[in-house]
């Protein structure tokens, strides 16, 4: 028997929405999400929504899908989609998550970060999490199988007790630190974080009004209810390193490889190097799809549902917080209202 195809409709015809392929080499796995959804055979666009009628025009012109409307709630009335990916810029995302809730969607995809601000966060959190939606965000490491591969190494024992994570790279705090987080989380099995401790940049940056109208870069310290810590160093290229008791796992170059050391039975006290195989390429953001698909027909939560991306969203946050107090602080955070602007 056939499996069943679910209709896509795309809010936010730009970059991650439609065009961003044509940042990537020739030959790359799909990026965007229409052309993941082209690769997949569980999924059809079948809509797109943007405000921009240059957009739209381009879309058609590009995909050939001739439903294109200016406001979303109107194409999702209209085509009764199964799955809307919310591609629009991050300060829209909370409110356009709510609305397509709202409308009985039955799979959401929403770019990151999903809020500005954790009373944005909170109104998704109900919204998604009280109809029980199947839910992902871009944060598209989640969904990358070498972060998979590294991930099974950890919890199958290979590095023995893990005892702490590092995150490489200089980065800012919606729009980078939400990815650093929450891959460190899932490398980990995304246990709860416990407490925060963060500092943005410049190190005198003041938070006024409890806004932030630049997303500013940052790092953290964070400890799990595990007892593991993670760290973040703002330096290097994007990559990732669990340590255990026996070893440890890294994952290089913004996923391009693994590297494992553990020890041995001669050199208890240092570590050798353990022949890895990657897994081969292949589209995380198809990935990140389909498993709306497989998390709505087994009715599972998705592997990166609302209550988990609303936690490491809180986590984001308490980054501010913290450099805000000048303290370590404990999620959940009492200030609601601390809003840093996203793109």
């Amino acid at each position: 028997m056939d499996k069943p195809v679910y209709r896509v409709a795309v809010i936010g015809l730009g970059r991650m929405g439609s065009t961003i392929d044509d940042e990537l080499a020739p030959g790359s796995p799909a990026y965007s999400v229409t052309s993941a959804v082209r690769e997949s055979d569980r999924l059809e666009v079948v809509a797109g929504a943007d405000i921009d009628p240059a957009k739209r025009d381009a879309y058609k012109a590009r995909w050939g899908v001739d439903a294109l409307y200016d406001d979303y709630r109107t194409m999702i009335r209209q085509e009764q989609p199964d799955l809307v990916a919310i591609c629009t810029k991050g300060v829209l995302h909370a409110e356009m998550a709510v609305g397509v809730a709202e409308e009985n969607v039955p799979m959401i995809f929403c770019e990151k970060a999903i809020a500005c601000s954790m009373q944005e966060a909170d109104a998704v959190l109900d919204a998604v999490g009280s109809r029980n939606i199947p839910f992902n965000t871009g944060v598209l490491r989640r969904f990358n199988r070498t972060y998979h591969a590294a991930r099974d190494l950890i919890a199958s024992g290979e590095i023995g007790e893990v005892r702490t994570a590092v995150h490489y790279a200089p980065t800012n705090l919606l729009h980078g630190h939400i990815h650093s987080l929450d891959t460190v989380s899932f490398l980990l099995g995304d246990p709860k974080v416990n407490t925060v401790w963060g500092e943005l940049f410049p190190r005198d940056l003041k938070i006024e009004n409890n806004r932030l109208d630049k997303d500013p870069n940052g790092i953290f310290q964070i400890t799990f209810d595990n007892g593991v810590e993670a760290t973040s160093v703002a330096g290097g290229p994007w990559e990732f390193e669990v340590l255990g008791t026996l070893g440890s796992v890294r994952v290089l170059n913004n996923g391009g490889g693994i590297r494992m050391r553990t020890t041995t039975p001669e050199k208890r006290h240092s570590f050798v190097d353990v022949a890895v195989e990657s897994p081969a390429a292949h589209s995380a953001t198809q990935f990140c799809l389909e498993d709306l698909v497989g998390a709505y027909e087994d009715k599972r939560p998705a592997l990166g549902n609302i209550q988990v991306t609303h936690h490491l969203t809180e986590v984001c946050l308490a980054i501010a917080e913290s450099h805000r107090q000048g303290q370590r602080i404990s999620p959940p955070l009492e200030n609601r209202d601390l809003y840093i602007f996203h793109v």
